[in-house]
């Protein structure tokens, strides 16, 4: 694969400034590109590596190329987010991984399964009961797959998925090593020695170009669904509990948790480490920060952040009651210093 500059600035609705018929053939990293390669700028304090770097073309925002010329004599890629410009054009030059679009005989696939053409079954591969993989799907080895599943299209699902029955996968879907679409919901009735567990029987839906991270768990409804939105992007390590809502094109970080029944709208932000509880609204467009605690509903476009560290759990209440207060109590104090003041004065 190789491709002029003035070609890649035309796939990423850019500007070359310098020679557009340099040939471009890999993306490599600022620090490390040679001739013939492309690389990226998105942060200023990487403009150091320009006076050495030996790649072909820079990529750089809008007006860059000025603030950059003099240390670098290389072209510039101008466009208007150099990140997604580098994504683009890293897609662009990405190797596709060939596959044998066939079923291993090492497979074990139920004779009521249907298998559309194109399907890659690698070896150790688990098909139960009624389930039905779509065209050009790709099923890594180990992956487990149950009765009455749906995977549609295009999918890809690396080493040790699980997907349990009746769960539904829309097209174009990317779940990685270790994933678990369908376990069982955290559901018990009553305490102690009575507890007793709430078969749970619903399922998930994932819907079309959702990617879900290694080693996340996605939990299967008590009664419905659990459904994860068209375009979602979930990291590793998170947890979904059951009847969860997540909306379309809304990113969840590593290590959050989202209790159950709690919607989630689109376009939200939940960064690492949140905690939700259950049976909450995050309105459209949300954006929580990283290890904050959710105990109420969010409204849409809400910025929130702020993790805070364990303490007693009575103090930890006595906290939570007077935080709400503290822009009162100060307005209250910056009075009174201001009656003292005066009296002082006096």
């Amino acid at each position: 694969m190789e491709q002029s500059l003035a070609a890649l600035a035309g796939l990423v609705a850019g500007r070359v400034v310098g020679d557009g018929s340099v040939v471009i053939r890999r993306v490599a990293p600022i620090d490390e590109a040679v001739a013939g390669e492309i690389t990226f700028l998105t942060n200023p304090r990487y403009a150091k590596h320009l006076e050495h770097c030996q790649a072909s073309a820079v990529i750089v925002a809008m007006g860059g190329a000025a603030d950059y010329a003099g240390k670098s004599p290389i072209a510039f890629l101008e466009v208007g987010d150099p990140y997604i410009a580098f994504a683009k054009i890293l897609q662009l030059f990405a190797a596709p991984q060939q596959f044998s679009r066939t079923c291993s005989a090492q497979a074990s696939v139920d004779g009521s399964a249907s298998l559309a053409d194109g399907v890659t079954v690698f070896p150790h591969v688990y098909i139960g009961a009624g389930a039905r993989i779509g065209r050009n799907a790709v099923l890594y080895p180990g992956v487990f797959i149950g009765d009455d599943v749906q995977v549609g299209a295009d999918c890809t699902l690396h080493p040790n998925v699980t997907v349990r029955q009746g769960c539904r996968l829309g097209d174009r879907v990317i779940l990685h090593a270790g994933v678990v679409i369908g376990s069982d919901g955290f559901g018990y009735a009553g305490r102690g020695e009575g507890r007793v567990k709430i078969p749970q029987v619903g399922i998930v839906v994932v819907e079309d170009d959702v990617e879900i991270g290694a080693n996340t768990t996605v939990d299967r409804a008590t009664l419905g669904r659990t459904v994860i939105g068209r375009g979602a992007k979930i990291d590793n390590l998170v947890q979904i509990a059951h009847n969860v809502n997540i909306g379309e094109h809304s990113v969840v970080a590593a290590q959050a948790g989202i209790a159950g029944s709690t919607k989630v709208g689109k376009h939200v932000t939940i960064a690492g480490q949140v905690g939700i509880v259950n049976h909450l609204e995050i309105g459209d467009g949300a954006m929580i920060g990283p290890q904050s605690g959710i105990p109420k509903s969010v409204p849409p476009g809400a910025i929130l952040s702020g993790g805070i560290a364990a303490a007693p759990h009575h103090e930890w209440l006595k906290v939570m009651t007077l935080l709400p207060q503290l822009p009162k109590l100060w307005n209250s104090v910056r009075a009174l210093e201001r009656q003292m003041a005066g009296l002082l004065k006096k």
